[in-house]
């Protein structure tokens, strides 16, 4: 399966990376962060796009040493050892895959749902998660062009239903409820910090198709790195616009519902109905939903596609994109199919291990290169050594962050 001779746009690999960050999770960041508030969520979100770009621009600058393919695998293998390689390839392999598995299930209910209304009876969801998958892994195995063409309409779709859905909270924000005016004397917000962390993460994780997108633009890195910019930047105002709509409407007291509910977007609107009307709000949103979660299964399997097929050293042949299919989609898709709600107790451990991979090996990997590759004139991230210990810090505090928060040793705002 080759690739077109034509140049991928710019715009094109932006939104493979805006669709591989905009995920169904998104709606658990304003939950998530009901404990620092709006002034807090938005320093967190800053903070932690801010890394994650610059954790992604460290893989790409490292990328460029090596062939056009080249992914984790053969990255960690050269400059970190075999050890490390094995604990950073389990943790690549332990998100992408779980990721995945996780879509198939969600993407799968709601393609059933709408089969169902379709139809005028009802899909099974194995038949829903069989029809989700079997339409877009298809996407993956063709080429990445086909994956930019199809994200693009995905994600049109996606903006166009965001704002449908949050144009009237967004017109009825409220700065005293954004500002949480109304709070007793001496409340406190940043002790809630570490519960914010790990969830924003796990929201601005793009890393797996750095070296894809390399390969995708011809090594045309400062293009690559420009598409990394864009695209995580429509994330970070969708993130910022969300947030407002929801922390400008609906008051931190009143978050004890939807935080007692874990963030489900039925009770988020259900509160959210007493301050302000909500009108198709859960409809609009629904569908905002699957098509981010469509987007999101695009991205993470493109790149989980690429690093298995960097592991067992498969060509682009069609020969070898269909061993690498197999190996990306059978198992997720299996396990979903046997084990359909498997992945509850495994996905707090996401963040965690997305940490490893995207916050402490580019850190590693960017500080090793420029040792071994000291007179290299292409693609060269901003920064020295202090945004290599700001990224490898930014990893830590993270991990710290998630296992704290799993052994329940750091506070957590109740509403």
């Amino acid at each position: 399966m080759c690739m077109s001779a034509k140049t991928p746009s710019l715009l094109g690999g932006a939104l493979i990376i805006a669709g591989t960050v905009i995920g169904a999770g998104m709606f658990a960041n304003p939950t998530a962060t009901s404990g620092v508030w709006f002034a807090g969520s938005l320093a967190v979100l800053l903070y932690t796009w801010f890394s994650m770009l610059s954790g992604g621009l460290m893989l790409l600058e490292v990328n460029t040493h090596y062939p056009h393919g080249a992914s984790f695998d053969t990255l960690v293998k050269d400059l970190l050892g075999q050890g490390w390689n094995i604990v950073n390839g389990i943790a690549v392999a332990f998100v992408l895959y779980l990721l995945t598995y996780a879509y198939i299930f969600v993407g799968g209910d709601l393609t059933a749902k709408g089969l169902g209304n379709l139809l005028g009876s009802e899909v099974g969801l194995p038949a829903g998660q069989l029809v989700f998958f079997v339409v877009l892994a298809f996407c993956v195995w063709a080429s990445t062009r086909l994956v930019d063409r199809l994200t693009s309409i995905l994600i049109g779709g996606m903006i166009i239903s965001f704002f449908w859905a949050t144009g009237g909270l967004l017109t009825h924000v409220q700065l005293p409820v954004l500002l949480d005016t109304q709070a007793a004397e001496g409340t406190r917000y940043w002790i809630y910090l570490a519960a914010a962390l790990p969830v924003c993460l796990a929201s601005f994780g793009f890393h797996g198709n750095v070296s894809s997108l390399l390969k995708y633009f011809n090594g045309d890195a400062p293009k690559v790195a420009r598409a990394l910019w864009v695209g995580t930047l429509m994330a970070l105002v969708i993130y910022v616009l969300w947030q407002l709509a929801i922390q400008g409407n609906l008051p931190r007291h009143a978050f004890a519902p939807v935080i007692a509910a874990e963030g489900q977007v039925s009770v988020l609107i259900e509160s959210l109905s007493a301050f302000v009307p909500t009108g198709s709000m859960a409809t609009v949103l629904s569908f905002f939903a699957y098509l981010a979660i469509a987007t999101s299964f695009l991205g993470v399997t493109l790149g989980l596609f690429d690093y298995l097929a960097d592991v067992f050293k498969w060509d682009d042949s069609t020969t070898g994109r269909s061993k690498t299919a197999a190996l990306t989609f059978l198992p997720p898709l299996v396990a979903c199919l046997l084990f359909p709600t498997g992945f509850v107790t495994a996905i707090g451990y996401v963040g965690l291990a997305a940490a490893v991979w995207t916050a402490l090996t580019p850190a590693m990997l960017l500080y090793k290169a420029r040792k071994k590759f000291p007179q290299s004139h292409g693609y060269r991230v901003y920064g020295g050594l202090w945004l290599v210990v700001w990224v490898f810090a930014f990893g830590l505090i993270n991990i710290a962050a998630q296992i704290l928060s799993q052994l329940e040793k750091v506070p957590v705002f109740k509403g």
